[in-house]
C-alpha cells in the first residue's frame, strides 16, 4: 500500500495527514507554535518554527506508521494565505514572517488604492486590504529599507516549507491569488503592479498548478528519516482552497461555511469573469481553470474563544453551548472584535453586545455570540445572492461550528438552507493530501478524487418557525454596524 502526506501549515499549528491509495486517512499528527505581537496590530512568526514543526510531525507519523519509510510516495501542502516570508541572496530568512492577520499596513493599503484604483480590481479581482501580501511588501520597503535591500525572494509560508523539502522556489495559483500581485485573467504576475511598486520579477517564485510537481524530497531529509523511495513533492494550495476541495465544493449549488479563528463563507465559481466589485474575494482554486468566491468574518470562532476565556474560563465549550436557552431574548452580538472584512472592510469597527437587560443570564450571552457569528456569515450569503443571484441547495459546515448540533441548527435556521457535515473532517490538510494523490496519478483530478472519497452526514433542515423569527431578528442585526460605526471610529482615533 502506497501513501501520500498532506501538510497543513496553519496560523497556530502544523498538521500532517497520511492518506492511503483508497482515500482513507490512516494517521494524523500536529504541533503548535507561537505567534509574536511586538506591537499593537502586529502579528509575526519565525519561519524556522514551521520547519521544526514539520520535522516533529513527520517524526511522530513515522513512529505511528513505520511503513511510510518504504511506501511514502508524495507530499503536498496547504498553507495560511497572504503571509509574507522574505529571503536574502543565500536563501536565508531576513526577518519574521508578517502574517495575514497583521493590520499594521493601513497606510500602504490606502497607497495601493490611490495609485491603482479600479485598475487593481480589474487585474487581481480583489481590492487592497491590510491582510494581503502586497501591503506587507510596501511596509518593509518603507520601514525597513536596509532589510529590503537584502531581499531576493518573496514567498508564502507553504512555499518556504516546500523550498526546505525540495530546494526549489515555486508557488501555486490559488495561494498567489491572495497577494494582489497576480493578473487573474492572464494567470501571470502583473507587470503593471510590479513596476509601480518597484518589485523585481526575479524576486517572485515560478507559478505552478496545485498538483504540479515542484521537485523531489531532497537527499538530506530522505536519508535522515530512512525513506526508501523517491518522494515526489507537489505545489499544494491556499488553506481555504484546500478546505473547499476537502469539503467537495465543486459546483455552484453548494457552499462551505467554515468557523475557525476566522469565519469563511465560500462558493465555487465557474470562471474568473464573476464580478463582485471587491465586495467578495475571488481566488483561483486548486484545480486548473477553477475559481471560488468567499467572504471572511475576521473573528468568528475567535469571538467565541474570547467570550469563553473572558467570562467562562472554567467551563468547556460543550458546557457553555449546552446551557443556551431557546432564544437570546432580544440580545445581539456583533463579532467585530478584531475589525471586519466582509461585508464591511473596516479595520476600526469593534464588536458589541446590544439590548442587555436584567433578565439576561450567561446562556443568553452565549447564544447571542453563536447567533452573531452566523449573522455575520449570512451577510456574505446575502451578498452572493444579491450580486450573482446564487442560490444554494446545501451548505457544508466545517470547523468549530460543525461540532455542536445546537449550533448547526442555528446555522440552518438563520441561513435557511439544509446543513451537512463531513463524515470525516480533516480540514485543509486533507485537501493537500488529495492534491498529492492526484499528482501521483491515483485519481484523474481533484473533482474525481473528491467525488470518490468524500461522504456527508444526514442534513439538518431549517425549522420553519425559527426561519421566520430569525428573518426578523437578522433585519435588526443589520442595523447595528451603521449605528455603531462612528462611535467605534472615534474611539480608535
Amino acid at each position: 500500500m502506497e501513501y501520500v502526506l498532506g501538510i497543513d501549515l496553519g496560523t497556530s499549528s502544523l498538521k500532517g495527514i497520511v492518506m492511503n491509495q483508497e482515500g482513507s486517512v490512516e494517521e494524523t499528527a500536529s504541533t503548535n507554535y507561537v505567534t509574536f505581537h511586538p506591537q499593537s496590530g502586529f502579528s509575526e512568526q519565525d519561519p524556522k518554527v514551521w520547519i521544526e514543526a514539520f520535522h516533529e510531525v513527520l517524526t511522530e507519523l513515522l513512529a505511528k506508521k513505520p511503513a511510510l519509510k518504504e511506501n511514502l510516495v508524495g507530499i503536498s501542502f496547504s498553507g495560511q494565505m497572504h503571509s509574507l516570508v522574505v529571503l536574502d541572496e543565500q536563501n536565508q530568512v531576513l526577518r519574521n514572517a508578517i502574517l495575514w492577520n497583521d493590520v499594521r499596513t493601513t497606510e500602504q493599503t490606502q497607497k495601493i488604492t490611490e495609485y491603482f484604483g479600479d485598475e487593481l480590481l480589474k487585474i487581481t479581482k480583489n481590492i487592497a486590504l491590510e491582510g494581503f501580501t502586497l501591503p506587507k511588501i510596501l511596509w518593509i520597503q518603507e520601514h525597513e529599507p536596509d532589510a529590503w535591500l537584502k531581499v531576493r525572494h518573496l514567498l508564502l509560508p507553504k512555499d518556504y516549507l516546500n523550498y526546505h523539502l525540495t530546494d526549489k522556489i515555486t508557488t501555486d495559483y490559488s495561494d498567489v491569488a491572495g497577494t494582489l500581485l497576480l493578473d487573474m485573467q492572464k494567470k501571470e504576475w502583473s507587470t503593471e503592479i510590479l513596476k509601480e511598486f518597484n518589485i523585481p520579477r526575479e524576486y517572485l517564485p515560478d507559478l505552478k498548478e496545485s498538483n504540479d510537481q515542484t521537485g523531489i524530497l531532497n537527499h538530506e531529509i530522505k536519508q535522515k528519516y530512512g525513506f526508501e523511495r523517491e518522494i515526489k513533492v507537489f505545489a499544494g494550495g491556499a488553506d481555504n482552497a484546500c478546505g473547499a476541495a476537502a469539503s467537495g465544493i465543486f459546483d455552484e449549488e453548494m457552499a462551505m461555511l467554515s468557523i475557525g479563528t476566522s469565519g469563511v463563507f465560500l462558493s465555487f465559481e465557474k470562471n474568473v469573469t464573476s464580478d463582485y466589485n471587491g465586495k467578495l474575494h475571488l481566488f483561483s482554486h486548486v484545480f486548473k481553470n477553477g475559481y471560488y468566491s468567499m467572504g471572511v468574518t475576521l473573528a468568528a470562532g475567535d469571538s467565541l474563544s474570547w467570550y469563553k476565556n473572558t467570562f467562562a474560563i472554567d467551563s468547556t465549550f460543550d458546557e457553555l453551548i449546552s446551557e443556551i436557552p431557546t432564544s437570546s431574548e432580544g440580545l445581539y452580538f456583533t463579532p467585530y472584535i478584531s475589525g471586519e472584512r466582509t461585508p464591511y472592510a473596516d479595520s476600526k469597527i469593534r464588536g458589541s453586545f446590544i439590548g442587555i437587560d436584567t433578565r439576561h443570564q450567561r446562556g443568553h450571552f452565549t447564544r447571542a455570540v453563536l447567533e452573531g457569528i452566523v449573522y455575520s456569515l449570512k451577510d456574505i450569503q446575502v451578498l452572493m445572492r444579491n450580486v450573482s443571484k446564487k442560490s444554494f441547495t446545501k451548505i457544508v459546515s466545517v470547523g468549530g461550528g460543525a461540532k455542536s448540533s445546537s449550533w448547526l441548527q442555528i446555522q440552518a435556521d438563520i441561513l435557511n438552507i439544509p446543513i451537512v457535515c463531513l463524515k470525516t473532517e480533516m480540514g485543509p490538510g486533507f485537501g493537500a493530501a488529495m492534491i498529492a494523490a492526484v499528482g501521483i496519478g491515483w485519481y484523474d483530478s481533484i473533482i474525481d478524487c473528491g467525488e470518490k472519497i468524500i461522504e456527508y452526514t444526514e442534513p439538518i433542515y431549517p425549522i420553519e418557525e425559527n426561519v421566520k423569527r430569525y428573518k426578523k431578528l437578522y433585519s435588526i442585526y443589520q442595523q447595528i454596524y451603521p449605528a455603531t460605526r462612528s462611535i467605534c471610529h472615534m474611539s480608535r482615533n
